[in-house]
């Protein structure tokens, strides 16, 4: 089977690293077009043997990119286009059509409450992604939560099916060696409380107010690994707050880590944290939670899909919190106090193991390419 993946780009992000991770497991002969920014977790797919072809595409009404689109589905003679992010969807799904290719999957991996890729919903964004939809086959909820926002939408329930994200779990564990030689080279004590968090530097993931709420704490530290344009914003409260040495910014970390790529891997830095904390209210699934429960990690969190779908006793290590910095200041400070030991691996973690994932895609292109679907187990 051959599939073509069409993505929005390919910065480092979660869609953007769950696609490559995807392309790690999936049996089939895969290629990637990214339609705009071919940043680092290009390289890093085309180093695991996957082709990234860049569209050039300008913006969002660069029509001229539909066509060469078509024309590279077309000449690929490819037997199912998957589509990631909403700019993708739409002009995906459409030139799929044009270029002859009928069985179309779309992953809707960032839809929220009020927002979608980070940016404000709109009637017309709505209506514009609804008149591709029905271009597709089906559309690819990453949580039951992101599903019933689709169905919401007007999305028929019966094309919706719900794949989660995934993690290399095993990946994960926590390693001692690994903690102390994280903690060495960012120059954090090995008797030092982190409280870490892991997303794009933006104003939807709240991190001023997990910047804050550490700031009270007067022995604790925090360790962000994300970039983004609320970089400098932190950074000043920070120093508003008389807690600058105590802030570590240490910017993107793709992952898998490509192997000239100098510093801790994301598993290390989990392990060099000692809490982790998502203050985003608007989640879609929850990524960095599954990966720090992994790690783990006694983990607060005001939003996350991935758990709140789950039983409780499937991550116990998980809370979920208020919005407020001072309940996640009274939050952190009942961790401080009681140092929790790390937990063992829980089955959150195990569930949302990528392989699992990959093989609930493999159900869905068989069902679409051949009419029916392999097992899962």
């Amino acid at each position: 089977m051959k599939v073509l993946h069409v993505i929005t780009g390919l910065g480092i992000g979660g869609a953007e690293q769950q696609l490559r991770l995807l392309l790690r497991h999936l049996p089939v002969q895969s290629g990637v077009v990214t339609l705009t920014n071919p940043g680092a977790v290009a390289a890093g797919i085309e180093s695991d043997g996957t082709p990234v072809t860049h569209l050039g595409m300008t913006g969002n009404r660069d029509v001229g990119a539909l066509p060469r689109l078509a024309r590279i589905v077309r000449q690929g003679r490819y037997d199912l286009v998957h589509t990631h992010l909403y700019r993708a969807c739409v002009y995906g799904r459409t030139a799929a059509r044009l270029a002859g290719v009928r069985r179309v999957i779309a992953t809707e991996h960032s839809l929220g409450e009020s927002q979608i890729e980070g940016r404000p919903l709109s009637a017309g964004t709505r209506a514009l992604y609804l008149a591709s939809e029905r271009l597709g086959t089906s559309t690819v909820a990453v949580s039951p939560s992101v599903a019933r926002r689709l169905a919401d939408w007007g999305v028929p329930q019966e094309r919706i099916r719900i794949v989660p994200n995934g993690i290399e779990t095993d990946r994960f564990a926590f390693d001692a060696r690994a903690r102390r030689l994280a903690r060495g080279v960012l120059g954090l004590p090995e008797d030092a409380h982190v409280v870490g968090g892991v997303g794009r530097l933006t104003p939807g993931k709240r991190f001023d107010r997990l910047v804050r709420a550490v700031a009270s704490i007067p022995d604790a530290r925090l360790l962000l690994v994300g970039e983004g344009a609320q970089r400098a914003e932190l950074l000043r409260v920070a120093r508003e707050c008389g807690a600058a040495d105590r802030v570590l910014l240490v910017g993107a970390c793709e992952d898998p880590p490509n192997d000239d790529r100098p510093g801790p891997s994301l598993p290390g830095l989990l392990a060099a944290m000692d809490v982790f904390v998502s203050t985003s209210p608007d989640e879609t699934f929850g990524l960095a939670v599954v990966e720090a429960l992994a790690a783990g990690l006694p983990v607060l969190y005001v939003a996350c899909p991935a758990v709140d779908d789950l039983a409780p006793q499937a991550a116990p290590g998980a809370r979920r919190i208020g919005e407020s910095v001072p309940e996640l200041i009274s939050a952190l400070r009942g961790l401080h106090d009681a140092r929790p030991p790390r937990f063992p691996l829980p089955a959150a973690a195990r569930r949302y193991d990528i392989a699992h994932s990959a093989q609930q895609l493999m159900s869905l292109y068989n069902q679409a390419v051949h009419g029916t679907p392999s097992p899962v187990k």
